[in-house]
């Protein structure tokens, strides 16, 4: 078993804990506790001082505003030492500057609650536990040197020797036990709180979000290039050879060879319309969901029966996620499930949409299973949605999704 952290370390058999590193990993970071807090204490005392000093003029504003942003900077490196004696790592609880610039992380540094919470472990940090760490290490390694030395001046005091030599084995427990306990007060003050857990959540799903946007966005472009550029130019052509067709005469080689030409056009055209519909159909844009779910419909291998009654039109980004689900849910019934038919139904229920797509077919589907319901369930999450499936052995297979309306 792998231990994480010192106090796991200490809990094995205490002779497991002498073979492996964790003694030697709680003895550096002890180490660098007190030479670190030692610094740390010189400089920010120097910075207050002069501060308090030069207040009167602007240079001490800026030294005593250092000091209360100073915890930042500890603390980052309190997190990084952190690692020699526990291996999950604390996770920053600042969030990004509002503004760029110095001024905007200045605003921002000076309004956290994070920033505040720091620099009180740092006033804690530089009065208390550094001075422990080094009190620890006292106790634990210069103690019994000093006592086994005893005897160098006054060979009369050899018990000392049989006292320093017992208590120097117990140095790597005091030392590993004390840099638990320390790491343990470290985690606990600098841990982001739920209302930054909560903010950060808050940040990653807009952040998501808005990637969702622009990929979406970025998909109505390329439709538009492809049905108002490239389509319309390969039309013209078609027309341009029909024509050609038309002088050249009846039955002979160059004619066969237009026609033929002519006819390859048209597939190409035909493929390229059925590309600029998958990248992102015009009628969603144009009439909304259920016009263009029956459209979808349409052009499916499978008979389909569309039941979708919204009281108008939604938000684009929910209606370009319900089409492209359904659109992957019935392309998967088609390939994969073996049916007959298919039925999709969409409700709105205040501020919830309601997707369901069943189909007749041997059913069996599972997400890891290579069928696009993983992609199909991370779009759905992107939207904060739920989906589930029921899909048993013989069918049929349902899916049911949730989008909130918002």
């Amino acid at each position: 078993m792998r231990h994480r952290n010192a106090w796991q370390a200490l809990a094995q058999n205490p002779l497991k804990l002498l073979r492996s590193s964790w003694p030697w990993r709680s003895l550096a970071y002890l180490l660098s506790g007190v030479a670190f807090g030692a610094v740390a204490t010189l400089v920010l005392v120097s910075l207050l001082i002069a501060g308090f000093a030069s207040l009167i003029v602007l240079v001490g504003a800026v030294l005593l505003l250092g000091v209360a942003l100073s915890g930042v900077v500890v603390t980052r490196f309190e997190r990084w030492r952190l690692r020699l004696v526990d291996l999950d790592p604390v996770s920053d609880p600042h969030r990004a500057p509002e503004r760029p610039g110095v001024r905007g992380w200045l605003h921002t540094r000076l309004h956290e609650q994070a920033t505040w919470r720091e620099l009180g472990f740092t006033a804690v940090s530089l009065t208390a536990l550094w001075w422990m760490d080094f009190l620890v290490l006292a106790f634990a390694l210069a103690v019994p040197v000093l006592v086994m030395l005893s005897p160098v001046d006054d060979p009369g005091a050899w018990p000392l020797l049989v006292v320093g030599l017992c208590l120097l084995p117990a140095a790597p427990y005091t030392i590993t036990a004390w840099a638990g306990a320390r790491a343990a007060v470290t985690r606990l003050m600098l841990a982001p709180r739920d209302s930054e857990l909560g903010r950060q959540l808050t940040d990653v799903r807009a952040s998501r979000t808005r990637l969702v946007d622009a990929f979406d966005q970025e998909r109505r472009r390329i439709e538009r290039d492809l049905h108002d550029g490239a389509q319309q130019r390969l039309v013209s052509l078609n027309v341009r050879l029909g024509l050609a067709r038309l002088d050249a005469e009846p039955g002979s080689p160059l004619s066969a060879r237009l026609a033929e030409a002519q006819a390859q056009l048209t597939l190409a055209v035909e493929e390229l319309r059925d590309l600029s519909r998958g990248v992102h159909p015009k009628a969603l844009t144009d009439h909304g969901l259920a016009a263009a779910v029956e459209n979808l419909a349409a052009r499916s291998a499978l008979p389909v029966t569309v039941d979708i009654r919204l009281p108008g039109r939604l938000p684009v980004p929910l209606e370009t996620t319900a089409y492209f689900v359904i659109s992957e849910a019935l392309t998967n019934a088609a390939k994969h499930g073996g049916g007959t038919h298919a039925h999709v139904q969409a409700r709105q229920h205040t501020n919830l949409l309601t997707l369901t797509v069943t189909d007749d077919g041997a059913g069996g589907a599972e997400p890891g299973a290579g069928s696009g319901l993983t992609g199909l369930a991370d779009r759905v999450a992107a939207a904060d949605g739920r989906l589930r499936l029921s899909s048993p052995a013989g069918g049929p297979t349902l899916l049911h999704v949730e989008l909130p309306c918002r």
